[in-house]
């Protein structure tokens, strides 16, 4: 089976979740070719996993401050050039597509009659069980609308549907695994960088370590800034007590299968962030703040660790029920994948 594997670029939780399908599918000798949108291609970084992976501009968010700017976003769309990059994409050779989010390959597979199975995180939102906390049709038929599939499956903390199934998390040795009190990782991409700086400068008893995109190498004082690093980055989340960031599902995913506690800024204007925020706080997982808030962060210094969720570590399951193409039940698979993990 020839499979072409589509990526949603912005952020890395898609890439994330595709590097650990990326190890497996190797692992197991299958060819599989990748294609990513979303981001320029200088801005990947620690993509060997992937081969001659080919990008395209595809669709993004353009955000500020922490907040998504619809305007924005819509004047840097290049509709023109991503209907172009569909009309001209070939996927003949290929028998499925696998589509985390992204549109270029959904499509153009869905114009030439190529089965698509999509695996994201936003696709869990299609299912009526799992909290949307807003209007549901309309960001249902966005999602529909924006990546189309023949089957979905949903990637989510908790098994509301017999089409979710749990992250994947990568096993990964790590130097020093036991948690430093006062080391805190923060990753806030989305946020100004000096208002993130000017926001830990009065917590002086913790070392924070914030990596962010484009920056380099420097401390001031107990900050500590960090360029992207997957390497380090997985290091310092191993070893930090707690992790503060946006409310992705991916990050927020990893902390929780290392049993870090989590104090969240959702991005503004991004309904999923939303609703991850909303569903973290009733699993009692995360403390939420709507802005860099001060006495949210001194009142979660003082909150316990999270208890380690075991998330799988090893996709096999899923591989193998793509390449049986039994995709029409999901039942079996559910409940293998969920029957070892242990819910808060």
């Amino acid at each position: 089976m020839k499979i072409l594997y589509g990526i949603q670029g912005t952020g890395n939780g898609h890439i994330t979740r595709a590097r650990v399908m990326a190890n497996c599918f190797n692992e197991m000798g299958v060819g599989v070719d990748y294609l990513f949108s979303g981001r320029n291609q200088k801005d990947y970084f620690d993509m060997q996993e992937f081969g001659d992976y080919r990008c395209f501009r595809g669709l993004s968010f353009c955000t500020e401050n922490g907040q998504i700017k619809g305007y924005k976003t819509l004047r840097n769309a290049r509709v023109c050039q991503l209907l172009k990059d569909i009309k001209s994409l070939d996927l003949t050779q290929y028998d499925l597509v696998i589509n985390d989010f992204e549109p270029l390959s959904a499509w153009a597979a869905k114009q030439q009659n190529i089965p698509v199975i999509g695996i994201s995180h936003q696709a869990a939102f299609l299912s009526n069980n799992v909290p949307l906390f807003g209007s549901g049709f309309f960001r249902k038929s966005l999602i529909k609308q924006y990546a189309p599939a023949d089957k979905y499956l949903g990637v989510h903390w908790q098994p509301f549907d017999k089409t979710i199934i749990p992250p994947f998390i990568a096993h990964h040795e790590h130097v020093n695994p036991v948690p430093v009190y006062n080391k805190i990782l923060v990753y806030l991409p989305f946020e100004n960088l000096a208002n993130i700086i000017a926001y830990l400068k009065d917590f002086p008893e913790k070392e924070f370590y914030c990596y962010y995109p484009g920056a380099r190498n420097r401390s001031h004082g107990h900050i500590h800034i960090r360029p992207p690093s997957r390497n380090g980055f997985l290091n310092d989340l191993a070893n930090a007590s707690g992790v503060i960031g946006n409310a992705g599902f991916e990050l927020a995913s990893e902390a929780l299968k290392l049993g870090k506690k989590l104090l969240l800024k959702p991005l503004g204007g991004q309904f999923e962030q939303g609703a991850n925020a909303k569903t973290l706080l009733a699993m009692k997982a995360a403390h939420v703040m709507n802005y860099l808030n001060p006495q949210a962060l001194d009142e979660w210094n003082n909150a316990p660790q999270n208890k380690p969720i075991n998330f799988p570590n090893n996709p096999e399951p899923l591989v193998q029920w793509l390449l049986k193409k039994q995709w029409h039940e999901t039942c079996s698979l559910h409940n293998n994948l969920w029957k070892n993990v242990s819910l808060k």
